[in-house]
Parts: structure tokens; sequence; C-alpha cells
């Protein structure tokens, strides 16, 4: 039998290389969304079912922002500038939308924390960013963003002197899941 030549080896080796680096550039996003989701990381917030049962008596205000992408032809904004809540007190607070073109639209927001530190304790229990959004010509609504900042925060060495936090969406343009579902595709954004 006769071994392969080395330029067979070389070219199998490569072959392996690219598969090797396709395999990880397509894990990559998936396991930083979920290093983002478990860790906080880049102000990324975390998920809760309830409330806190802790409330301390340290106050923490939070800010909220909002941007929307140029293509998506919407006005986007908080309906308040800031919240003072205590530690572990849950919050609920509201943003608008309203499709400013002649056609229906679908956004799909995303969103984060500053300072990056107060990812971890910034907890959302109820939030419009769970889901695509599409709103009809002209149509204006109203979305609740419910929250807490966990009392753990003030046992982090790291985080513990954050006492302002702001909130930070932005809505990009998406086709409707249904859309997307009917001609096989998965919700692209424009």
């Amino acid at each position: 039998m006769k071994r392969p030549g080395r330029e067979a080896r070389t070219a199998l080796g490569l072959v392996g290389v690219v598969l090797t680096m396709g395999a990880l550039a397509w894990a990559a996003v998936p396991f930083y969304n979920w290093f983002c989701s478990v860790t906080g990381f880049g102000g990324t917030t975390q998920v809760a079912e309830t409330a806190s049962d802790e409330i301390l008596d340290e106050i923490v205000r939070v800010r909220f922002d909002a941007n929307v992408d140029d293509n998506l032809g919407w006005t986007f904004r908080p309906m308040q500038n800031r919240m003072d809540l205590r530690i572990g007190e849950n919050g609920l607070a509201f943003y608008e939308a309203v499709n400013n073109t002649d056609q229906p639209l679908t956004g799909t927001a995303s969103y984060n924390v500053a300072p990056d530190v107060s990812g971890y304790y910034f907890i959302k229990i109820e939030c419009f960013c769970f889901t695509e959004q599409t709103l009809q010509p002209g149509e204006r609504i109203e979305m609740p963003v419910n929250f807490y900042v966990d009392p753990e925060i003030v046992q982090d060495r790291d985080a513990s002197w954050v006492r302002d936090i702001t909130l930070s969406y932005t809505f990009h343009r998406t086709e409707p899941q249904s859309a997307a579902l009917d001609t096989g595709t998965s919700g692209t954004i424009n």
C-alpha cells in the first residue's frame, strides 16, 4: 500500500484546518451569547421570573436610553428619563415606539446596561426586548420593562460602588418571524 504523498498530506491538513475554523466560527456566536448571559459581560442583563425578596435601604438611580436604527422608520423613546429605586425594589418603566412610515415594520430591540459590571445584577422580569415588535403604519405603542437590581451587588467588590445604571435599548429592523418561516429563511436583518 502506497503512503500519501507530501502534497496529499498538506491538502488533507489544510482541509482539517478549514473545517476546524468553520466549526469554531459557527459555535462562536452562541457561545458568546451564553457567556454574556451567564456573566453579565458587556452589560448583558439577567432574566428572572419573579421579583427580589430582599429590598435594601440603599438607592440606585436607573437612567433610560433609547436608540433606533436609521432604516427602521420609527421614533423610539423612554417615557421617563430616570427612576430612583431601593436596591432589590421592583421597577416598571415604559418606552414608546411610533411607526412613522406608511407600511408595517417589525423591529427587535438589543439592550445593555452601563457600567458593564452592573449587567450581572440588573435583572429583567418582563421586557419588550424578549420578542419582536410589529407596528402598523402610524401605530404608537407603550412597551413595559419590569426589572430590579439584585441586592447581591453590594457584596461584589467590583460592583459595590455602582449606584447609577443606564439601561439602553436600540431597535433594529427585522423580518417578521412569520414571514421568515413562510419563505424558509431565518429572521434576517435588513
